[in-house]
């Protein structure tokens, strides 16, 4: 059977707006602030064989980590073993997972007592056990103090609870309700989805169904090569460093990618990257696939569609043992990290084939967990703290300002979130002015943050980025500024945090925050002085910045553009800065290596 052109399209939509519309039922269904405010959940339609049909605009590396996922549990449960009323669980990493927090639930749906797709959902559960609230020790050796490790297992069998698993889980997590209703909300998701697909069978009948998706992943695969191959052909690589690993604080952790480009064929090899790390940064090969799925997705352009079809031309190559595919039971929770940076290597690899279609430097991701006990209640709480920072700037644009950006895509969890329901005040939180690259288009801006404790102990697991090495910037525009941390105690004395660390506050101690800069694109001193100007009276830009590094000079209280002078600025700036052929812009941390040179060799 083939499905007519106009079929196809309103098909193709359909499963898109069915997707959204589990991921709005999941939001709203949650309880966790990380869910229902951060957003760190997602859903997708599956076919019965483990295939994405549609998937809703989410959490990339979660729509990429849902796959493995979802065909463990198929190969655990196949299709004629499933009953009405059934759903699957897991969140082994070393099973076709990504960290424990992050939960894989699967349902069936049935037309007329046959098994014809799936729905799928993953959420970041608040908390999974482990050593520390909110299950992301940034201080952990093995997965063992992660949290609890979920096999594949029955969730429901046939609308009946498994009454065990439920009670297990129950008894190993800090917020019981507030983690059974997250998983109860996936639930509901997949109802959502259910009823929305049995609708759309009753219309079309399971064989158009069918050989709909089928033609679809064929134009999303077609699609995809064809944009792979306006790539020029080649072997394009890329080097970037983690700043350490959370157990080796002084230790710098490798990722190299060589990007191979052949015809409509594209390869990541990740030979030369570190080997695995005693602390939790650690990416298993389901969670460093989806990073290269995500990068091959920003290539391709939002009008694909969003399925399997799109992976097809994609392989890899993933060391074993080494930081991107890792031996259990290597600790795995601050992945995300690691995810973003592949990311971002995998660009700087792109950016020297396609130099007009990617951006500078990334900030990266600078994550937090809090919790303890509120003595105002006695109860136990954790919450996230989901700290953005610039994004890089874009061959044609300034990068954007504080943003959860690329295979993360989470969203700001609000002050009054945070303070309605916790002992914290957040006491500042505000652009920071200079932290983007400087560039004829500037680098977007971190943020700084001071959250103090109100109440009681507070333990912190700070996953930071970006403190040892800076964003970088392309063709002449400079790195974004490193991100910095410390702690300010109530007795007056200041504790610097070396990027990630596990520690307690206690009440009056306030965690300052400031987040790295995105790179700037081209030359800063072919910026429009009138962009500099705004930026001043923004204060995204300081008054300083713009003359010694823009070269605008500006005169008096109202700030105005001395055009002369500015010319002149710019001419004297322009003959003694030096001249180099390189593409990037590491900045000082990058230039000065950081003990980066020692290991080279992974």
């Amino acid at each position: 059977m083939n499905v007519d052109a106009i079929t196809l399209e309103v098909l193709q939509n359909k499963f898109d707006v069915i997707a959204d519309e589990m991921e709005i039922a999941l939001l709203r269904s949650s309880y966790s602030p990380v869910v229902k405010e951060g957003l760190d959940a997602s859903s997708a339609l599956f076919t019965i064989k483990g295939e994405v049909i549609a998937q809703a605009a989410s959490i990339p590396i979660h729509l990429g980590c849902l796959i493995p996922a979802v065909q463990r549990l198929v190969a655990a449960f196949p299709a004629d073993s499933m009953a009405e009323g059934d759903a699957y669980i897991m969140n082994d990493p070393y099973d076709g997972g990504t960290h424990l927090p992050d939960t894989t639930i699967v349902q069936p749906i049935l037309y007329k007592g046959r098994p014809v797709a799936l729905c799928a959902t993953m959420t970041h559960n608040q908390d999974i056990g482990g050593k520390t609230p909110g299950s992301t020790p940034t201080d952990a050796t093995d997965i063992f103090q992660e949290g609890l490790c979920i096999p594949p297992l029955k969730f429901y069998d046939r609308g009946k609870p498994n009454a065990t698993l439920h009670a297990m889980l129950r008894k190993n997590v800090r917020l019981p309700d507030v983690t059974m209703g997250d998983l109860h909300g996936q639930m509901a998701a997949g109802m959502v989805g259910m009823r929305r697909m049995q609708e759309l069978l009753d219309e079309y009948g399971v064989q158009l169904m069918q050989e709909a998706v089928e033609q679809l992943m064929k134009r999303a695969e077609a699609l995809t090569r064809e944009k792979i191959s306006a790539i020029p052909g080649g072997t394009y690589s890329f080097t970037d460093y983690l700043d350490n690993d959370g157990v080796e604080l002084d230790r710098p952790v490798k990722i190299h990618a060589t990007v191979t480009v052949k015809g409509s064929n594209i390869h990541f090899d990740f030979t030369g990257t570190s080997k695995q790390s005693k602390g939790p940064i650690n990416s298993v090969a389901s969670s460093t696939i989806s990073g290269g799925y995500y990068a091959v997705r920003a290539i391709a352009g939002p009008l694909i569609p969003n399925n399997s079809g799109c992976y097809r031309p994609i392989s890899f190559t993933l060391p074993e043992g080494s930081l991107v595919n890792p031996r259990h039971p290597a600790p795995v929770n601050a992945r995300a990290i690691t995810i973003f940076r592949i990311a971002d290597v995998l660009q700087g690899a792109l950016v020297q084939a396609i130099p007009q279609q990617l951006t500078a430097g990334h900030a990266g991701p600078f994550t937090g967990t809090l919790g303890g006990i509120d003595p105002r209640t006695g109860q136990p709480y954790v919450t996230h703290e989901l700290g953005t920072g610039g994004i890089g700037a874009r061959p044609n644009k300034d990068g954007i300002d504080v943003l959860d950006f690329g295979p993360v895509n989470c969203m700001n969890i609000p002050i009054e979130a945070t303070e309605l329901t916790h002992p914290l005040r957040v006491r500042a939180y505000h652009l920071r002015q200079d932290s983007g690259g400087a560039g004829r288009f500037r680098g977007g801006l971190g943020s700084e943050k001071g959250i103090e404790v109100t109440h009681g102990e507070v333990q912190v697991s700070l996953r930071g980025e970006r403190f040892f090495t800076q964003p970088w910037g392309l063709h002449g525009g400079i790195a974004g500024a490193s991100a910095k941390a410390w702690i300010a105690r109530q007795d007056g004395t200041r504790e610097e945090i070396r990027s990630k660390r596990v520690f307690t506050l206690r009440a009056g101690d306030t965690l300052h925050i400031h987040t790295a800069g995105g790179g700037g694109y081209g030359d800063p001193l072919t910026r429009d002085p009138e962009r500099v100007w705004e930026d001043v009276l923004d204060r995204k830009v300081s008054r300083e910045q713009a003359g010694d590094i823009y070269g605008v000079v500006l005169q008096g209280e109202d700030l105005a553009i001395d055009q002369a002078a500015t010319t002149a600025r710019r001419k004297a700036l322009g003959g003694s800065r030096r001249q180099s052929s390189l593409v990037f812009d590491h900045g000082a941390a990058g230039a000065s290596g950081q003990g980066l040179a020692a290991v080279a060799g992974g």
